[in-house]
């Protein structure tokens, strides 16, 4: 794609559509003399150069990248408009595509009949979800693996309902054992499965969560935002089976602004029974008039959400869609570059691999004795890396606990009762070309 060529006719295209409405005069409060927006926006570019290049392979950290240009291209035409999805009466062009992109997720994730709508996200859309579980199971906790994302502990807070840490086993999966000691308890009501934990990428086990379900009456929420899109290698580069699951369970999140190549902020939030509708029930004596169908903000706890959202999903979709080989090929670069460096990591007197990856996060720690020095050492190389002036990379960080290393690596000394080890996301498909290179730096980093 031509960014700038397409770039150029969105902004035409919507100018086109503005005149048909006849001409209006500009008010002298929006005016803005050219020399000083040059000025202000200079200032402006100079400070955006104050990132780290999330764009290129030798970004090797956190989960960042930028959209697809589709995404940019898609938001932007929709954002010189600049609707609100809230009501159909804010966003009678882009609620339709709304529905139609949620539809498409949930027949990703094996649903049939479903409530869901994008949020602004993921957090948000797992709030929305515990919101249901409280609301449908009064009085009763969630439950959660150790390795979920911290939202979910946050959120029990906010919602005054009880949270359950569930500890994990050795590949940092929920322990169903540990889960159904404490589902014998009465005192859970939902539990929440992860399908790519953020820290490492571990995949709880779904499929075998079910029969739990099913013997103790709790619902189950699966927490995809990171590894939701995942689901399309189910059957190919993963095994099928807790990805199939996620259709017999009753409530989903992911978010399109990690692997959906999407702008921040777009989650989705599905529900399997539409009846949980009932939850959101409300009345705005001001918004919901031009229309009798169900306006998506009365399915929603947020209100004003961007209809420039919906329209880049939309967009996106339209030329990658959601099968294995459309935005399934996106997926499996990563997830091909997470098995190459694994091998590397392997043949490597510098490196060791804390844990072999599910997903395109890989984690591994500089060859040391003890936790102690693979802490320091693991600072070091962080630091180093990114402040190369020649040769920069950027790498991320990942807390372990003494007795999570020790049941990997039960040959290193514990001698403190936590480290930092690296951790790296390849979540970039460029980063496959260039995986061998990326794995000597790092490899430099440990030899210095």
């Amino acid at each position: 794609m031509d960014l700038h060529h397409w770039l150029d006719k969105a902004v035409t295209a919507i100018e086109d559509w503005q005149e048909g409405f006849g001409p209006y005069p500009e008010h002298p409060s929006l005016a803005v003399d050219d020399e000083a927006f040059g000025a202000a926006f200079e200032r402006l570019t100079k400070r955006l150069h104050g990132n780290y290049p999330f764009f290129h392979p030798r970004y090797a950290g956190q989960m960042l990248k930028p959209p697809h240009p589709a995404a940019v291209v898609g938001y932007l035409a929709t954002m010189l408009i600049n609707p609100n999805n809230h009501a159909l009466d804010g966003g009678p062009a882009t609620a339709p595509m709304e529905r139609e992109v949620v539809a498409a997720l949930a027949a990703m994730f094996g649903f049939g009949t479903h409530l869901g709508h994008l949020t602004s996200s993921g957090t948000i859309a797992n709030l929305e979800a515990l919101f249901v579980a409280r609301e449908l199971h009064p009085g009763r906790g969630i439950a959660y693996s150790a390795e979920a994302h911290y939202t979910h502990s946050r959120m029990c807070r906010v919602l005054g309902v009880e949270g359950h840490a569930v500890p994990v086993d050795d590949h940092g999966r929920m322990d169903l054992d540990a889960l159904e000691t404490l589902l014998r308890t009465g005192r859970i009501g939902t539990v929440v499965l992860t399908t790519g934990t953020t820290g490492l990428g571990a995949v709880d086990p779904v499929h075998e969560a079910l029969a739990l379900r099913d013997r103790y009456g709790v619902r189950l929420h699966v927490d995809a935002a990171y590894g939701g899109f995942f689901t399309l290698l189910a059957g190919h580069e993963l095994p099928a089976e807790p990805w199939r699951a996620i259709a017999r369970c009753d409530s989903v999140v992911v978010d399109p602004h990690k692997h959906g190549l999407q702008p921040y902020g777009c989650g989705a939030v599905i529900f399997q029974d539409p009846a949980v509708g009932r939850f959101y029930v409300h009345d705005s004596p001001y918004t919901y008039f031009t229309s009798d169908d169900l306006h998506l903000g009365e399915i929603s706890l947020e209100c004003s959400r961007a209809g420039a959202s919906a329209a880049a999903l939309w967009l996106t979709l339209q030329l990658l869609p959601l099968t294995r080989a459309g935005l399934g090929e996106v997926l499996a670069a990563g997830r091909r570059a997470a098995s190459r460096w694994s091998a590397l990591i392997d043949q490597s007197d510098l490196l060791t691999l804390y844990q072999r990856p599910e997903l395109d996060i890989v984690t591994y720690y500089p060859a040391a004795g003890s936790l102690a020095d693979i802490d320091r050492i693991s600072a070091r190389m962080l630091d180093e890396g990114m402040n190369d002036p020649s040769d920069a990379v950027y790498l991320s960080t990942f807390n372990v606990t003494a007795a999570a290393i020790s049941a990997r690596h039960p040959e290193l000394t514990c001698d403190a009762p936590q480290g930092r080890i690296l951790r790296s996301v390849l979540m970039k498909p460029e980063t496959e070309t260039v995986i061998d290179l990326l794995h000597t730096r790092v490899e430099r980093l440990a030899e210095s």
